[in-house]
């Protein structure tokens, strides 16, 4: 799958880790939802780092279409209310 991290580009993720990248989606969705920004703070950091860790970055000329686009991790909950809602990102 490709991933998108917005200011940071893509990266081809392994899908046996969607299991693990949706848990913490879920978690965001939650946190968001309560107004804990310390907590949505730390889990949005997680998940822009699993994927950067367990991802292969992709050229940057090379054009894909993402599978999964993942705000940047400096967004406000503000923001973040307006997309982490519902099932979140992650659909599953």
């Amino acid at each position: 799958m490709i991933i998108r991290i917005l200011g940071e580009g893509q990266f081809k993720l392994d899908g046996k880790h969607l299991d693990k990248l949706n848990k913490i989606d879920n978690e965001i969705v939650w946190h968001v939802s309560k107004g804990n920004k310390a907590e949505f703070r730390r889990d949005i950091a997680k998940l822009i780092a699993i994927i950067k860790e367990e991802g292969e970055p992709l050229d940057i000329v090379e054009i894909v279409p993402s599978d999964i686009i993942i705000p940047p991790g400096d967004m406000s909950i503000a923001e973040a209310k307006k997309i982490f809602c519902g099932e979140g990102l992650i659909k599953g």
